[in-house]
């Protein structure tokens, strides 16, 4: 056996899950296509997260992170996963993108969720510089300016209505006449003096040098284009996880989102999940970590047991 455990997904959970199982003194692989961080590299600058009086950067945490468990003897590898093979109890198969494979005695899935995105010039370039995902994460920082939040669903508008304990204005950019969120929802929202409503609108461009200055608007029933100055622009139009690579092996909600106990167990003995991937009502770095190092306890327990 390559491993007693792989976790796949290298973000605040993974991170952390292997920390955990490292100490245990568990022989651990950290796996992932891409390198560390996951998702909180979509923010610069980290402001909630416990014991950083002044905030810290995504990179800084991450880098502290895995480092510290590396010390422990954590082991990293960059690689793809394709499928995964139950080959029998206590005995996972992880096959990669490159024809390799890694076998297991037990698995952890930290692969996460993204948001999805609008797919316009400046969306991606100014990420992390005016272009947010989460108003939970990054609200604090548009204290007295003008934004804009893309989406018509709870979560978009929500997320304005909260947005409006810091922001000057809110531009609610939907690209129907109605919005999809709930009727106590709406209505908080229409009687909100801080939120205007713009109707049957998209974004066709978000503008800016080294930050947001405005954006480029496109009114679907006139087709009048038109800009808007503002500094901020966060995005609502829905969130995926990413865990098709697990195809039936485990149980998943309509959304594609991993269902687990309270242990992280997921409906496959020997496999666990964390983080954003999982089926919950709270996406944050904190939660990401405490799920972490729960789902690395739950896999020592699990291995001692057999």
């Amino acid at each position: 056996m390559d491993y007693q455990l792989v976790i796949i997904g290298s973000g605040p959970a993974g991170m952390t899950a292997g920390l955990y199982a490292s100490r245990a003194m568990m022989k651990t692989l950290i796996l992932d296509k891409m390198g560390s961080g996951g998702q909180m590299l979509k923010t610069h600058w980290i402001d909630n997260y416990p014991g950083f009086v002044d905030g810290v950067s995504s990179a800084e945490l991450t880098e502290k992170m895995l480092n510290q468990a590396k010390r422990f003897g954590l082991e990293e590898k960059y690689g793809e996963v394709s499928f995964i093979e139950a080959v029998s109890r206590k005995h996972f198969r992880i096959n990669l993108v490159d024809g390799n494979s890694i076998d297991t005695n037990a698995i952890i899935i930290t692969t996460g969720a993204g948001p999805k995105t609008l797919n316009v010039p400046g969306e991606k370039e100014f990420t992390g510089r005016g272009v947010s995902y989460c108003a939970t994460c990054d609200g604090f920082f548009y204290r007295g300016q003008d934004i804009a939040v893309v989406g018509g669903g709870d979560s978009a508008v929500q997320e304005a209505l909260f947005l409006t304990k810091f922001a000057k204005k809110i531009y609610l950019i939907h690209r129907r006449d109605r919005l999809r969120a709930t009727g106590v929802v709406q209505e908080m929202a229409f009687k909100e003096p801080k939120i205007e409503l713009v109707w049957n609108t998209t974004i066709e461009k978000i503008n800016g040098e080294n930050e947001v200055t405005g954006i480029t608007v496109k009114n679907k029933i006139s087709g009048e284009i038109k800009e808007i100055a503002l500094t901020g622009v966060f995005i609502y139009v829905g969130i995926e996880p990413y865990t098709d690579f697990m195809g039936d092996l485990i149980k998943k909600d309509s959304l594609g989102f991993i269902i687990t106990d309270e242990w992280m167990k997921t409906s496959c003995e020997g496999i666990y999940a964390a983080g954003d991937c999982r089926a919950k009502p709270l996406r944050q770095i904190i939660t990401a970590c405490g799920e972490g190092a729960t789902a690395a306890y739950a896999v020592e327990h699990y291995l001692l047991e057999l």
